[in-house]
């Protein structure tokens, strides 16, 4: 099996469970959107949040995938950036009592945030103070650590620092590694859609894109068009439509893949956990239609429950299902 490295913005997930939308008009928050704020704006949405019921986690689109993937067995590693604080310590301990081996660097500001705030029906909208994050550089990357894995998986709310990705898209093909991207958010898309074009037509990642990512990245609404639309720029692609379940294209052929049937409590981490999924199928030589099963599994088992984490109960039943499959 491969190992797999993951690069991401390094996040402590700060959860809020909305009673109504207000909130989310009163700070100018699209509903569905990740919106960067500065430190003010988070303590101040935080503030106004704070009467709510609250959960913290660590957390980060890559890195919360990374977790799903070392859950399932892969050897694991994560390279972001933290500050020198509890929260910085926070998210390396749990990223090593998962099994991850965490390659952290030590930024000067603050570890990033992610204001994750949860709509009644389940939708979740991010005002994400990045921190420290963006202190994670293109001189930070190493040829050498790149070489002892066989996978990469970049998160899109990365793609606005084109150096650092760039490079680590270079070093992966350098070390032939097998790629893949998550779009991450539908605004990420269309600020940097000349650019992301470019490296999908250029080092053909594994693209995950829901369907507000899809319709961003492609222009076509119709998620069987979008899917189409991917096709002619890499060899997968795979479009998450919600309860729908998902279509998935690999290598000139078309798969559809149901959702189950879960009682939804929060949808954090869901395209995060799909992409966990997916990629131990992948990773393992499964056909596209059984990555896709236990890509739904696994990102609907954790929206069943509040944050980006599967508790223990789910993952036995996840274990038990997958040996079915």
């Amino acid at each position: 099996m491969r190992k797999v490295l993951g690069i991401g913005n390094a996040l402590v997930d700060v959860i809020f469970f909305l009673e109504n939308d207000l909130l989310l008009k009163t700070f100018a928050l699209p509903k569905g959107s990740m919106q960067l704020v500065d430190s003010d704006k988070a303590l101040l949405v935080e503030a106004a949040a704070g009467s709510l019921n609250k959960f913290m986690a660590s957390g980060g689109s890559a890195a919360n995938t990374i977790h799903g993937m070392a859950r399932l067995g892969v050897e694991t590693a994560f390279i972001g950036t933290v500050g020198n604080d509890t929260f910085g310590s926070f998210f390396e301990s749990d990223m090593v009592s998962c099994g991850i081996h965490p390659l952290l660097s030590t930024g000067t500001m603050s570890t990033g945030r992610a204001t994750t705030l949860v709509s009644p029906d389940g939708e979740r909208t991010f005002a994400t103070y990045l921190g420290a994050a963006v202190e994670l550089n293109d001189a930070g990357l190493n040829l050498q650590v790149f070489g002892d894995f066989g996978h990469l998986h970049l998160e899109g709310y990365l793609v606005p620092n084109q150096l650092l990705v760039e490079k680590a898209l270079s070093m992966a093909r350098e070390c032939r590694m097998t790629i893949s991207l998550d779009l991450a958010s539908y605004n990420v898309v269309e600020s940097n859609i000349d650019f992301l074009k470019r490296i999908t037509r250029e080092y053909k990642p594994v693209i995950f894109a829901n369907e507000d990512e899809a319709r961003a990245f492609t222009g076509e609404t119709d998620p069987q068009k979008a899917l189409e639309y991917f096709a002619q720029m890499t060899n997968t692609a795979i479009v998450k439509t919600g309860a729908k379940g998902s279509l998935i294209f690999h290598d000139g052929e078309k798969y559809s893949v149901d959702a189950i049937s879960v009682n939804c409590m929060d949808t954090t981490g869901a395209g995060d956990l799909y992409a966990a999924g997916y990629l131990f199928g992948f990773i393992n030589n499964y056909s596209p239609d059984h990555c896709g099963r236990i890509a739904s599994l696994l990102a609907g088992k954790v929206i069943e429950e509040a944050g980006a984490k599967i508790c223990q109960r789910s993952w036995e039943y996840i274990d038990k299902t997958m040996s079915n499959y």
